[in-house]
């Protein structure tokens, strides 16, 4: 026996969400990089702050300095 053809079945996913996610699985090349806010050249895929790679190094560099001059203070 043949089964009846069933009518249009409800979507398990919402449809917004999907949409989502497709978005989520295309290559970033579309997307324009993010500019440093300090010299405005390319910011580092890895930084939160949007930085670029030597402005990042000078942020962390100066934080070790003044680190280690307070420890020499107290």
């Amino acid at each position: 026996m043949r089964r009846k053809p069933s009518q249009k079945p409800e979507p398990v996913i919402d449809e917004e969400i999907r949409a989502k996610a497709r978005l989520a699985m295309q290559p970033d090349s579309f997307h324009r990089p993010t500019r440093c806010v300090i010299c405005d050249s390319p910011s580092a895929p890895n930084s939160l702050e949007g930085l670029c790679w030597v402005c990042r190094r000078l942020k962390i560099s100066a934080w070790r300095d003044s680190d280690s001059q307070a420890a020499s203070q107290e």
